[in-house]
């Protein structure tokens, strides 16, 4: 497999990789052990290495050290590491995801990320995949190459009521058929539109719009 040589995981069971890429949709209709089981088992393993990670290189209080572990290990984190470590290229899907574009789908690629930590865990032990996690996991953490934050809606609400400004999010556009659509929806502060979102779901297409406000603002302050 490839991918386990451009990471440079020094692998022994492949069979135990083959598992980490295959999502319950193909495994079905396969007839095949799918992902989950290992995915379980890398959430477990991730978090454990991003804790040791969190506790050697700053000190914060327990607090702040959870709500940044969270952030690295949500699904927007997941999801990231999978794509830039090209993890979703070789997802195995059913028909039916496939045509879905799985290969993007964020939950599912975020899935794939904790099902490959926990196949390394197995193959090759603890040590193996905390050295997988620092060497490629961590620079794309100090680096700034991934956003952390999740829920920019919160962040956008929060920097409004400081300054007594009204905050109101609209729909613009709807395509596509109703088991597919896509939704356009714009924010507005004070009336004065400062962002847009497009994407499957109401709820992402205002994350997005939030997105693009927050960095209209800081551009705007600087």
């Amino acid at each position: 497999m490839k991918i386990l040589e451009e990471l440079k995981i020094p692998y022994k069971d492949i069979s135990l990789y083959e598992k980490a890429f295959t999502h319950t949709s193909y495994a079905n209709e396969n007839n095949i052990v799918s992902y989950e089981r290992l995915e379980f088992l890398g959430d477990a393993v991730l978090e454990l290495i991003m804790s040791e990670y969190l506790y050697k290189t700053i000190d914060e209080s327990e607090g702040k050290m959870t709500k940044l572990r969270s952030s690295y290990v949500c699904e927007n984190a997941l999801y990231e590491y999978s794509c830039l470590l090209g993890l979703n290229e070789y997802l195995k899907l059913g028909k039916g995801e496939l045509e879905r574009d799985g290969k993007h789908n964020k939950a599912i690629v975020a899935d794939v990320f904790e099902s490959f930590i926990g196949a390394i865990f197995l193959d090759c032990g603890f040590d193996v995949v905390r050295k997988f996690i620092y060497d490629k996991v961590i620079p794309l953490i100090e680096n700034k190459t991934i956003d952390f934050t999740e829920d920019y809606k919160s962040v956008l609400q929060e920097l409004v009521q400081t300054d007594r400004k009204s905050l109101d999010y609209e729909i613009v556009n709807e395509t596509g058929p109703a088991h597919d659509k896509t939704f356009e929806v714009v924010v507005k502060i004070d009336n004065i539109l400062y962002g847009k979102g497009i994407a499957h779901s109401k709820k992402q297409a205002e994350q997005l719009a939030a997105k693009s406000a927050l960095k209209k603002a800081q551009s705007l302050n600087k």
